[in-house]
């Protein structure tokens, strides 16, 4: 069984950064590529990044390219999301979803197998 815990998250003013990590319980962290996605109240949930196994592909939504970057380490079992130039549009509960995968780093929810409880991001104007 896989578990996924987060943690970073909290309230920042706009224009500020957070770092998000995941924590991956069990020896097989170098199997699973691993999402991040956030849901807004109100909102459906959306992708936001991905990384793959190696850490060698990742993706980005549109919507923060050029402010957030997704690493992960993988002798630590945990993938990072670094969050900066926050806008209030970023607020939601972000949550990150593992799966196991050989390659590629997927960008559909419905791709991934384990999740985590998730953690709140508000960005106060």
């Amino acid at each position: 069984q896989v578990q996924l815990v987060e943690s970073g998250g909290g309230l920042v003013q706009a224009g500020g950064s957070l770092r998000l990590s995941c924590a991956v319980s069990g020896r097989t962290f170098r199997s699973y590529a691993v999402g991040w996605f956030r849901q807004a109240p109100g909102k459906e949930r959306e992708f936001v990044a991905s990384i793959s196994r190696s850490g060698g592909t990742t993706s980005l939504a549109d919507s923060v390219k050029g402010r957030f970057t997704i690493s992960r380490d993988n002798p630590k079992n945990t993938v990072v999301l670094q969050m900066n130039s926050l806008k209030p549009e970023d607020t939601a509960v972000y949550s990150c979803a593992a799966r196991q995968a050989f390659v590629g780093a997927a960008t559909v929810a419905a791709a991934y197998d384990y999740w985590g409880q998730g953690t709140q991001v508000t960005v106060s104007s």
